[in-house]
């Protein structure tokens, strides 16, 4: 009876390896399975925030919706006192030239913030990626180890059978 009880516990024990070994590699599957979705979403992200017109943004409208009023303002200003005080068409023009060089500017820091949130989003982007990447490599790392004591749950057993008999 000891024999059969031992090599029954060695069997058990082997069983109980292995269905701990595929409970584990599932878990594993599902969080590798996580880490893909977060991935996929941070790529989303990323083309969608990365490749989005500056110009095209509320606040970037806002600017330039008042940037250009105000130059009608200015221009519409400048007419009046060259008809009121009689000032000659070339400083309408002067005004005029400065009203476009303001839109100019605007225009051109427009550009250069959306540069540097393209790179903000770009760095944030590769961060979260790394971040990811460093999960998958734990996580494969991981299941290298629950296989590895799987299989030395399944050599324990089977030593202990050999024993008992």
């Amino acid at each position: 009876m000891g024999m059969i009880g031992s090599a029954v516990g060695a069997g058990m024990k082997a069983a109980g390896a292995i269905a701990g070994g595929i409970i584990q590699r599932n878990a594993m599957n599902k969080v590798a399975g996580n880490i893909g979705q977060l991935e996929t979403e941070n790529l989303e992200w990323y083309n969608r925030r990365f490749n989005e017109d500056a110009t095209q943004r509320a606040d970037a409208q806002r600017l330039l919706t008042m940037t250009t009023k105000a130059m009608r303002e200015n221009n519409r200003s400048a007419a009046g006192a060259a008809a009121v005080g009689g000032s000659s068409e070339e400083s309408i023009a002067a005004a005029k030239a400065a009203n476009n060089q303001m839109l100019a500017d605007v225009t051109s820091n427009l550009a250069a913030q959306a540069d540097a949130r393209k790179d903000a989003i770009e760095q944030q982007y590769m961060g979260t990626r790394a971040d990811l990447m460093s999960q998958k490599n734990a996580l494969e790392q991981q299941k290298a180890a629950a296989t590895q004591q799987a299989v030395q749950g399944v050599v324990d057993a089977a030593g202990s059978i050999t024993k008992a008999f």
